[in-house]
């Protein structure tokens, strides 16, 4: 969502408070970054693995990287530690930064990363420790949020493998250490349906009460439209249960 252009509409819900927490993969951070600071993101894969150069960016492999570096130094997960920089740097787009967002309204937010999978894992900036600790970090707190979810929505939005997995291990987590977590209601959002959100997301957590659904659509259409019925519902709740 935030590489096509939706985060102020996910900004604006966490504002209203109908989003009261964030948890981000480690290509959502660069993205968001970049938009923060320039506006635009994003690059011609195709061309550039050909040259070399792709994912090669000095700004955002360094800068990233040694916010991190920084912010688990001071024992912040990646997610604080980044929003908290962005606000302190005040950034040009910083309004619209889901991470400086969240760090203004307090919600958590948390960063869950593979690494190898980020073009920023190959700067030579990367601190393996501090990434390594700073999503553990962020783990236990996303665990800590699933642990009371109960009677809550969990929304994916177009993650097809890592946060289905990482949600799933959440989950199962908080019900180990006793918290229930069984009435809630979880939402799959993607153009494409794909075996693991069906699966972590939409059936297994559900199993033992609430609801799975899945919403197949282009996201700069789906989330939009999701907001927007949200708010509604929200303003006329009698009228919508007719």
């Amino acid at each position: 969502p935030t590489k096509v252009g939706l985060n102020p509409v996910l900004v604006d819900l966490m504002e209203r408070r109908i989003i009261t927490a964030l948890a981000l993969t480690g290509a959502v951070i660069i993205h968001d970054f970049e938009l923060t600071l320039l506006g635009r993101t994003s690059e011609e894969v195709d061309t550039e693995i050909n040259t070399g150069r792709f994912g090669m960016a000095e700004e955002t492999g360094r800068l990233l990287n040694e916010a991190i570096t920084r912010g688990v130094r001071k024992g912040l997960g990646i997610g604080e530690a980044l929003g908290t920089w962005i606000e302190e740097r005040r950034f040009p787009n910083r309004k619209t930064s889901l991470l400086a967002a969240s760090v203004r309204l307090g919600i958590p937010v948390t960063v869950h990363v593979a690494i190898g999978t980020d073009i920023i894992h190959m700067h030579p900036a990367m601190d393996g420790a501090a990434v390594g600790e700073g999503t553990l970090r962020d783990f236990r707190t996303f665990a800590a949020v699933v642990a009371g979810l109960e009677g809550g929505v969990y929304v994916n939005l177009g993650s097809a493998v890592i946060m289905p997995e990482v949600f799933v291990k959440a989950l199962t987590l908080a019900r180990n250490l006793g918290h229930t977590v069984n009435r809630i209601t979880t939402v799959n959002m993607d153009f494409l349906p794909h075996y693991r959100p069906l699966t972590n997301v939409v059936r297994r957590p559900t199993q033992k009460g609430g609801a799975g659904h899945m919403l197949i659509g282009h996201h700069e259409i789906m989330v939009p439209l999701l907001a927007a019925s949200v708010l509604e519902r929200l303003r006329s709740p009698t009228q919508a249960k007719r």
